[in-house]
């Protein structure tokens, strides 16, 4: 696994905006930790100012109190909205809003209780038709073979492959209960809502293999609900498709069984 963390913590970037992610994350470290220090100064100011005095008598001086004591929370609200309206909007945009331009490549992901099942549309680029009723241990999501655009079509569990630099977007879907599709190298965390097909963009940067896991909590089996993030060179990507038969569909198992990494 590609597991080389950076500072706080964080593992490195992978995907096109994750370091539009950890530069907001910095931003609010570093004003939460000036924010910090000057209040520390500010409280030992006022220690030390208005500390007990032998014949200095305690009292309230009225006019000092007014709207000059707001000017500190008023700096930090102007900052917040700043940070909103010029760094937090534009980013959510380009995340969530904005579709990649150029060649894009699709993936279907249907989580289930306690695995992700992973489907390609083929040489084609056509997803077969699925049916909740043709759902079984070996067809996990329900793929109907009799449909034409499904005969060439891949179905793999706990393993997705990407082409570096290609923009991907995952259609996710649950067969269950709510799952959350989280791809720390990638800065990609989404809730999959039961009844929703929910898109996500993400643009891979740097070849290696990643954590895929379940950031939500989703029953007992819920810590095995985990895979690998494969990100190849468009020349091995292409040749680990050419691999795989037509129709090859692998019955989902929790990921530390034998398609554990």
């Amino acid at each position: 696994m590609s597991a080389s963390y950076r500072w706080l913590g964080l593992p490195i970037e992978a995907s096109s905006y994750a370091h539009s992610i950890d530069y907001g994350l910095l931003l609010i470290h570093a004003a939460m930790l000036l924010i910090f220090v000057l209040w520390g100064i500010f409280f030992a100011y006022l220690l030390v100012r208005y500390r007990q005095r032998e014949g200095v008598p305690a009292t309230r001086d009225d006019a000092r109190h007014g709207w000059g004591s707001l000017i500190p929370d008023l700096i930090v609200m102007v900052f917040e909205i700043a940070l909103i309206v010029f760094y937090a909007i534009p980013v959510w945009s380009r995340i969530k809003v904005d579709e990649p331009m150029g060649k894009v490549n699709t993936i279907d992901i249907v989580a289930q209780q306690f695995a992700w099942n992973v489907h390609y549309p083929g040489p084609d680029g056509k997803f077969g038709k699925a049916d909740p009723k043709l759902v079984s241990f070996t067809n996990p999501i329900g793929l109907d073979l009799k449909d034409p655009a499904a005969k060439d079509d891949i179905v793999l569990a706990n393993e997705i492959h990407l082409p570096v630099g290609v923009p991907t977007l995952f259609n996710l879907s649950s067969l269950d209960v709510i799952h959350d599709f989280s791809i720390a190298a990638f800065r990609v965390k989404q809730d999959i809502v039961p009844g929703m097909m929910i898109p996500v963009w993400v643009t891979p940067t740097k070849v290696g293999t990643y954590e895929l896991y379940c950031a939500q909590l989703c029953g007992f089996g819920h810590s095995l609900m985990h895979g690998r993030v494969i990100v190849q060179s468009q020349k091995d990507y292409q040749a680990w498709l050419k691999s795989m038969a037509p129709v090859q569909t692998i019955a989902a198992q929790p990921a530390n069984s034998a398609n554990s990494f």
